[in-house]
């Protein structure tokens, strides 16, 4: 399930849920941008025994965009074979989703900062969604965190 969340200090966030086991999540948050080409912001990811954060995401408009990608796994509700991905530009943050019998969206999401920087690391959780309307739900709530003009 996602959840668009507006917290305490009116930062819009986006919550995404394990269908399977609700402590497995991916949090979009602290949106900025410093010019009008990128939109920068943090993505988390949590799991029993698990909490990783990358700070600065970039997203820059001539990239492949992430909301394209979510909006195509939700129009192919009916399902697909084999894995499709997507990354930003850096590569630090990655999502790979595979379908499965039943309708359900495994996404993959990972997080690898510095890939080029000794001591780099990663992290990743599975998310499992339901194929058509969360899927779709999904894609709308992140377009609208990406989309949102910075107060």
């Amino acid at each position: 399930m996602t959840t668009p969340d507006v917290g305490t200090d009116d930062e819009a966030s986006v919550s995404i849920r394990c269908q399977d086991n609700a402590s497995v999540s991916v949090t979009f948050c602290d949106r900025f941008n410093f010019d009008a080409d990128s939109v920068h912001y943090a993505v988390e990811l949590r799991a029993p025994g698990l909490t990783a954060r990358v700070d600065e995401v970039v997203a820059w408009i001539w990239d492949s965009d992430l909301t394209a990608f979510l909006e195509d796994l939700a129009t192919d509700y009916q399902g697909w074979d084999g894995e499709r991905s997507w990354h930003t530009n850096d590569r630090d943050l990655t999502v790979s989703a595979g379908f499965r019998s039943g309708g359900y969206v495994g996404l993959t999401w990972a997080l690898r900062p510095w890939t080029q920087a000794a001591g780099g690391w990663g992290a990743s959780v599975t998310t499992w969604l339901e194929a058509g309307e969360q899927m779709t739900s999904l894609a709308a709530d992140v377009r609208a965190f990406l989309a949102e003009e910075h107060q």
